[in-house]
């Protein structure tokens, strides 16, 4: 090959490497800010991870960042986010309240909000919310419990405890409110009694809904109240790593009749214990449904067209009403798991064994 073919040949090749790098830029349709939590519990993982594989597939570049339950971290990720010119934002908040100044700057850039399961609170940067319905998995926890113990035909009365999640999570509210418009009419009748008397949602409440510090928590209950042999009728946990606590207290603390557990998220480490019926039941929020809801979303508004929302009147973030969408949650028990989980292709029954 003489030299000047070579050089030729050379910057033909440069030339076609250059297309190729721009067509691949041109097939990106935008870069998408994926804000979670943390990495310490299953389901986040599991929602990122869902989100950023169902983005690419449309096209996107997608930046998603694990906040390590730090509200400073997660303000400072979305505020690189907002610099590194990212084109909208699905955040799940650790503090719903604390993200209204990095968020002022979204709005102030232009960039759309769309805030993921948790709502944020007091800004007008928040375009969207989508969630599963947190008032239904209450509602769902606690008629799970009027049914198990037959409240509407027995008189009791049943003890009963509660274990809700971090107080910051604006869901809380919804989780605990759900729960408590079904089991409070029997609490108000006798027919259901809380030995510790632990019955408001700060009393209640379990930091970063964080397994250890629900088990800390129920093994005091249980020492101060259920040593002499009482027995314990129905635990109402609001999600499963707080349900699996009280699973850790009562193994280790509690020698009365095994009670009702409820949970959230059929996390990998519970499914096993509703199987074995020491959890009896979990609110299965599958994420691939709302990962693929939220995509739905986000090419919806990157092309200039209408997000789909079901909700347009029950989110109010202080600021006004947020359109929504909400997912359908499933109660999942011993019963239903293998078709909800299993043939679903969410598990594997290896992974449960």
């Amino acid at each position: 090959m003489n030299k000047k073919f070579a050089v030729m040949a050379a910057t033909a090749a440069l030339s076609v490497a250059a297309l190729g790098t721009m067509a691949q830029a041109e097939e990106s349709k935008g870069l998408i800010g994926v804000a979670m939590p943390t990495q310490d519990l299953q389901r986040w993982n599991q929602d990122g991870e869902n989100m950023k594989a169902q983005l690419e597939e449309k096209g996107y570049e997608v930046d998603l960042q694990f906040a390590g339950n730090d509200p400073a971290t997660q303000a400072s990720q979305i505020e690189n986010m907002i610099s590194n010119g990212d084109q909208l934002l699905v955040v799940a908040s650790i503090d719903g309240d604390s993200l209204g100044t990095v968020l002022a700057q979204a709005k102030e850039a232009g960039i759309p909000v769309i805030a993921y399961d948790r709502l944020i609170m007091n800004t007008d940067a928040v375009s969207y919310y989508a969630t599963f319905d947190n008032y239904l998995v209450g509602k769902t926890q606690g008629q799970y419990i009027v049914d198990a113990l037959d409240l509407d035909n027995q008189d009791g009365p049943f003890n009963l405890e509660m274990v809700t999640g971090d107080p910051g999570d604006n869901n809380v509210n919804f989780f605990f409110g759900g729960a408590m418009e079904v089991l409070q009419p029997y609490i108000d009748a006798g027919k259901l009694v809380v030995p510790s008397g632990q019955m408001t949602k700060d009393e209640v409440a379990t930091a970063n809904w964080a397994t250890d510090a629900a088990q800390s928590r129920f093994e005091n209950i249980l020492s101060s109240n259920y040593a002499d042999g009482t027995n314990l009728d129905a635990v109402l946990a609001s999600n499963d790593s707080t349900a699996l606590g009280v699973v850790n207290a009562l193994a280790a603390n509690y020698t009365g009749e095994y009670p009702i557990i409820t949970g959230q998220d059929c996390d990998i480490a519970n499914v096993p214990h509703i199987v074995d019926g020491t959890q009896a039941m979990s609110v299965f929020k599958d994420t691939r449904t709302l990962a693929a809801k939220v995509v739905e979303m986000v090419d919806a508004i990157m092309t200039g067209s209408e997000a789909p929302v079901n909700d347009t009147e029950t989110y109010d973030n202080g600021t006004g009403i947020i359109p929504s969408y909400l997912c359908e949650p499933v109660a999942v028990t011993v019963e239903n798991y293998k078709e909800i989980l299993i043939d679903s292709g969410y598990y594997t029954e290896d992974q449960i064994q």
